[in-house]
């Protein structure tokens, strides 16, 4: 199976006809974050979620504008001095956030903990503890139905090893039981950020291990910001699949990756959202996705 093509809103331009576009074209998640495009993507997305209301929305809590951090500085939410920070985990914070983001989008099916990695300073035991306290506050909002589920979207936390996904599972065990909301965990999946692929191929890893426990398993970043469209090599787009754009092969080749359900895309148009669709029909085997990792890998 492949993954199945989904928006992404980090760095998109033009968040309403974008998502208006791919929603259209048949995107069953968005996924944005309350600090994407300066703090004003919630209240853009709004109105075509109100008007696609089967397309399920995927937000994060932890990352704020300086005017977000001034606003749950007032409010009593956040410490005036972290007012600038522009991250924090902390429970009254991730709370005020969170039912802001509800408001603004009028409804959040998961909320990510948005990069917890960034606290702890590679203090396991840290880390964890503040995972646990920000699992508390989204499994009370979940349990009262505020919001659907909750799970972590991260770039290195996985890579690093400052968590797992069992630990992850323990944790949201500990804080809301057998019948606990911990829905979904994203990670970047990508030609430069491959080691989820090449463990899933193993067998192993956090999106085996989502899979096995049934999280849903997002990827992020697919083509590295854009930067991997002047990586590739025309001889890597062939060996993928011939007659393919470098954009093309890209996602193919992270939407084949197994145990990945989801793959986000930030396609601003129609042509770009079909020509993502489009790559992804046709997965690659394991074995012809082997072949392009090991053209990837060190000498």
């Amino acid at each position: 199976m492949t993954a199945e093509a989904a928006l992404g809103t980090h760095r998109l331009r033009a968040a309403t006809t974008a998502a208006r576009t791919a929603c259209e074209g048949g995107s069953r998640w968005i996924d944005t974050a309350p600090n994407y495009a300066a703090g004003t993507v919630h209240r853009e997305l709004r109105p075509v979620l109100e008007e696609f209301p089967a397309v399920r929305v995927a937000t994060k809590t932890g990352f704020y504008t300086r005017t977000q951090g001034q606003e749950a500085a007032a409010a009593g939410a956040l410490h005036a001095g972290l007012a600038g920070a522009r991250h924090s985990l902390d429970p009254g914070f991730l709370d005020w956030q969170t039912r802001r983001s509800t408001t603004d989008l009028g409804r959040a099916d998961i909320v990510f903990v948005h990069n917890p990695e960034t606290v702890g300073h590679g203090d396991r035991d840290r880390l964890h503890a503040e995972l646990r306290a920000a699992f508390a506050v989204l499994e009370d909002l979940a349990a009262s139905g505020l919001i659907g589920g909750y799970g972590v979207a991260t770039w290195s936390g996985f890579t690093e090893d400052a968590f797992t996904v069992p630990e992850l599972l323990a944790l949201a065990r500990d804080v809301g039981g057998p019948g606990h909301h911990l829905a979904a965990v994203q990670q970047p999946v990508s030609l430069v950020m491959a080691q989820p692929i090449t463990r899933a191929l193993d067998g192993r890893g956090p999106l085996v291990q989502a899979r096995s426990a049934g999280l849903l398993a997002f990827g992020s970043a697919p083509l590295h910001g854009g930067e991997l469209l002047d990586l590739v090599t025309p001889e890597l787009v062939e060996l993928i699949r011939p007659e393919a754009s470098p954009a093309e092969a890209c996602l193919l080749a992270a939407g084949s990756c197994p145990s990945l359900d989801v793959l986000l895309v930030s396609a601003s148009t129609r042509d770009h959202w079909d020509t993502a669709v489009a790559a992804l029909d046709e997965p690659l085997n394991d074995t012809e996705l082997r072949k392009v990792l090991d053209v990837l890998a060190p000498r």
